[in-house]
């Protein structure tokens, strides 16, 4: 693996210059394609053309961006020099990159893929590319809504580092801190990680929360303790509240942290590693998909651990 490197500057002038007469397609105008789309807008490049399979989505962003809407896969590839792409899962991800989709007539092109997916999808896709001549990169993002719109993502970069200077000043725009970890498959497996102790966390802090409740404990109280104990951890400050309340509108919801744990699971069983807090932690956002509720924030696990939700 090559060792990884930080990047919080700007490259000169002429580099991003360039990049900005560079034209955008987007694929993906979910929550945080959509907001990337804007945060590109804002920052002047030209983001020429969008594609979703829920038509209306691609509709109202290219008339709010005054952008193209695709008709096929294959027309972003044709309109566009860099192709973002932000879709839901591995079979997505193939799917787009399939025979007569993204790759028809790509050579030159590069794709900047931001799904969280399996490694070895990102490892397949690059070689893809490299046969139609085109180049890709796995940009993983360990952020959410608001900073995809606000150009504050955090952004680790797995691919050949010739193609991340490449296209560095867009990168650039749309993060806080960019972080490039290695080849391809290198990025996804840190964020693989990063996805499995974030959830493990977020489940434990319901439990946490729902035992005290259900131990008559005042949790305002007990959040403050575990801010300033060992018990402390940054879901608490972004999920507690939410899980006290009952605010479950989604930022990240259940069903892609059941995807994403089992990303994670998989490679620990790959590895010969036990993991029984992750493979638990699983179960429960899936214990959540299994009753309609995977759509909601992951902070809604704690539906399944304070006392008396469960069955609401």
């Amino acid at each position: 693996m090559a060792a990884f490197s930080w990047t919080n500057r700007r490259l000169g002038a002429q580099g991003f210059f360039e990049m900005k007469t560079q034209r955008i397609g987007v694929v993906g105008l979910g929550r945080m394609g959509a907001n990337m789309a804007r945060r590109m807008k804002d920052c002047g490049y030209t983001v020429s053309i969008v594609f979703d399979v829920v038509p209306e989505l691609a509709e109202e962003l290219a008339k709010e961006l005054e952008a193209k809407v695709a008709a096929s896969l294959a027309e972003v590839t044709q309109e566009s020099d860099v192709i973002v792409t932000v879709v839901t899962d591995d079979a997505a991800m193939r799917a787009i990159f399939a025979a007569d989709q993204l790759l028809t007539d790509a050579e030159g092109k590069v794709f900047i893929n931001c799904a969280t997916v399996a490694p070895v999808v990102h490892e397949e896709i690059a070689i893809a590319c490299n046969e139609a001549g085109a180049r890709s990169l796995e940009a993983c993002m360990a952020s959410s809504i608001t900073q995809a719109r606000e150009g504050t993502l955090y952004l680790m970069i797995g691919g050949e580092k010739a193609t991340f200077e490449r296209v560095e000043p867009l990168l650039e725009d749309l993060s806080k801190s960019l972080l490039y970890i290695g080849p391809t498959g290198t990025a996804a497996k840190v964020k693989a990680l990063v996805n499995m102790v974030m959830n493990i966390n977020t489940a434990a802090l319901a439990e946490g929360l729902g035992l005290g409740e259900a131990l008559g404990l005042d949790l305002e109280m007990l959040k403050e303790v575990f801010s300033q104990t060992g018990a402390h951890s940054r879901v608490l400050e972004t999920d507690g509240d939410d899980m006290i309340s009952r605010d479950h509108d989604c930022f990240f919801s259940a069903a892609h942290a059941a995807k994403d744990s089992r990303i994670a699971n998989s490679l620990a069983d790959d590895a010969g590693v036990l993991v029984p807090l992750s493979k638990a932690t699983e179960a429960q956002y899936r214990k959540l998909i299994d009753l309609g509720r995977g759509e909601l924030d992951k902070s809604a696990v704690a539906e399944l651990t304070f006392p008396g939700r469960s069955n609401d």
